[in-house]
């Protein structure tokens, strides 16, 4: 398969999302199923795999787990913090995007323990929390860099000046967003932005 520059990182020009093994698409696939896939997408060159805490509420992140510790060494791990399922006071789990410091902080344990690795590749902001200067999440996300717990940062769905903002408190690794047929938003600046300021644009 070609490959792309994410980064450190060479890795198939095709990734997998793992969003839909459990979330948002019909009924969740079985363990079995999700692994056959695993293997089938890596033995064909993708070495991309991309969760995050949302999916399925951390279900998807227990789903990876057990193959991605099989292929660690193999694979780049993308996942995602700032937008995760919070237990209400009626007992509900319902989405709520939360860029506070301490917030994303425990998205990132959270998901460390779920993934059952000790770091995280790139790890996304996965919506901006417009209450929270993005400067100061991206701020505590950064010191998750430093101490070792994700090698590099990423951003979805922002556009330019956020983006540029967010540069300038520390290194923005990838810009996750739609393109696609239907969208072509990105052409209006911001894979320019990216290009300008060497951020890899995964869409």
């Amino acid at each position: 398969m070609e490959q792309r520059r994410i980064g450190p990182w060479s890795v198939g020009s095709v990734g997998l999302g793992c969003m839909n093994f459990s979330h948002a698409y019909g009924t969740p696939s079985s363990a079995e199923q999700s692994k056959a896939v695993f293997d089938a997408a890596l033995d064909t060159g993708v070495t991309l795999f991309d969760t995050a805490a949302l999916y399925g509420f951390g279900a998807n992140e227990r789903l990876i787990a057990p193959w991605v510790k099989q292929q660690r060494n193999r694979i780049t791990l993308a996942s995602k913090c700032g937008m995760a399922g919070v237990v209400g006071e009626d007992g509900t789990i319902r989405r709520v995007i939360d860029g506070r410091p301490a917030s994303l902080r425990q998205n990132c344990e959270d998901s460390l323990r779920r993934l059952g690795t000790d770091v995280i590749d790139l790890y996304y902001l996965h919506r901006w929390d417009q209450q929270v200067p993005i400067e100061e999440s991206v701020g505590e996300m950064g010191r998750l860099v430093q101490e070792g717990k994700v090698r590099a940062l990423g951003l979805s769905e922002v556009g330019v000046d956020a983006l540029r903002r967010a540069h300038a408190e520390h290194p923005i690794t990838a810009l996750q967003s739609e393109y696609s047929l239907w969208s072509r938003n990105a052409e209006l600046g911001t894979l320019q932005a990216c290009k300008d300021m060497g951020i890899a644009y995964v869409a």
